[in-house]
């Protein structure tokens, strides 16, 4: 049995991830964390785990790479899309993925971790070159410049009532273009659009420019 914590401050990627390994009979997740303190916690209190943490935890790498392998863990670091992921295996991590990895490739790489592999860095099919992602181009072409701005909020993690005080708008305005939005990407729920969206460079790129947009705005 893969004995997996995930550690990731951005929830909604948290449970996406969850809900990937949790389709597999090998795989159990026996704690989840949503920033370093509680993480630092964990490590203490589980043996013999694979650890799934996201970078934007910002951890003091050194100390925690020498409290996991203390305590016969491993590791995994989650890398934003734009990071390298060499620094983390120069660190002491198992593994590195982005997170734009797909969901095989994500429960390859835990696996062969989980084996006792080391300086795993997995496959980011979600990084292949701007003409390969035709999925990604067309659903950025058909989505309108306000419904942009809500897939990017959505990415961030942000609710609906938080998107539309930050669009001057209301909530019954919002669940209308996430209804027009899914209907476009092919999804059911956020959670699945945020990882439909950073799954398509092209998408994720355009998302995040968007956001730049709103930033500025402000």
């Amino acid at each position: 049995m893969n004995k997996v914590i995930l550690a990731d401050n951005q929830a909604i990627f948290r449970a996406g991830t969850a809900k990937i390994l949790a389709m597999e009979d090998d795989f159990r997740i026996i704690a989840q964390c949503g920033d370093a303190e509680r993480l630092y916690q964990t490590v203490e209190t589980f043996r013999g785990a694979v650890f799934l943490f996201a970078s934007t935890l910002k951890l003091n790498l050194p100390l925690f790479m020498e409290r996991v392998h203390a305590h016969d863990s491993r590791v995994i670091a989650i890398v934003e899309n734009t990071e390298s992921t060499q620094p983390f295996i120069a660190a002491g991590a198992n593994g590195a993925l982005h997170r734009c990895v797909s969901g095989p490739a994500l429960i390859e790489c835990v696996r062969r971790v989980n084996r006792g592999e080391h300086g795993i860095q997995g496959t980011v099919p979600g990084l292949a070159p701007h003409e390969e992602d035709l999925v990604g181009a067309r659903v950025r072409d058909r989505l309108t410049p306000k419904e942009m701005k809500i897939v990017a909020l959505i990415v961030q993690g942000c609710k609906n009532k938080e998107i539309a005080m930050r669009l001057t708008t209301t909530e019954q305005v919002i669940k209308n273009y996430l209804r027009s939005i899914y209907d476009k990407t092919g999804v059911s729920d956020r959670l699945e659009l945020a990882l439909f969206t950073i799954h398509h460079r092209i998408l994720a790129e355009a998302a995040a420019a968007a956001g730049d947009i709103m930033m500025q705005a402000n």
